[in-house]
């Protein structure tokens, strides 16, 4: 794989973890983590919760063009740029739409809502507060609203290095542009 891959799927579905042992499997690549965008506000950020809109919505948006931005610059210094964020519904054709580099590749990562929340029990972060978003009303837009593109997994049985055995084989799948 080279060009820019993005890994998505809800809080808590592994992107982390899988997006790093992807990119340690290939020759040249650059682990981008989207939430780093986000905690760079150090000031004045608006959290993005159900149904967000105005200056939560700018932010996320502009999280999604830095991630895009930086994808782009590494994929031209010759890096396969690993992109990892949560990008769902509307807002995954319109993160296609950002980046610039080919081969752009999308892999879903849609393990079981029942497993989520117990991979969200077993972490020491927190994703889900209960007050914004819950394992259940993110796993809807995930399954109800994000467009069926790339390669989709449920990664609910999948160990970390099944994962990306399957994005590996799956590549051309994955390739959206």
């Amino acid at each position: 794989m080279n060009g820019v891959v993005l890994v998505t799927g809800v809080m808590a579905a592994g992107k982390s973890t899988v997006a790093q042992a992807l990119a340690e499997q290939l020759p040249r690549a650059a682990h981008v983590r989207g939430d780093v965008f986000r905690r760079m506000i150090v000031s004045g950020r608006t959290e993005y919760g159900p149904g967000a809109d105005g200056e939560a919505e700018d932010q996320l948006l502009l999280r999604y063009r830095l991630s895009a931005t930086t994808a782009d610059a590494y994929a031209r210094a010759g890096f396969t740029a690993v992109v990892q964020d949560v990008v769902l519904g509307a807002h995954l054709t319109a993160y296609v739409e950002l980046v610039r580099t080919r081969p752009l590749y999308v892999v879903v990562l849609a393990p079981r809502a029942e497993t989520v929340a117990a991979r969200e029990a077993d972490r020491a972060k927190t994703g889900y507060d209960g007050a914004a978003w819950t394992v259940p009303a993110l796993d809807e837009v995930l399954r109800a609203s994000t467009p069926r593109i790339g390669l989709w997994l449920d990664t609910s049985e999948l160990t970390v290095a099944e994962t990306v055995e399957k994005i590996l084989a799956g590549r051309e799948r994955a390739r959206v542009a």
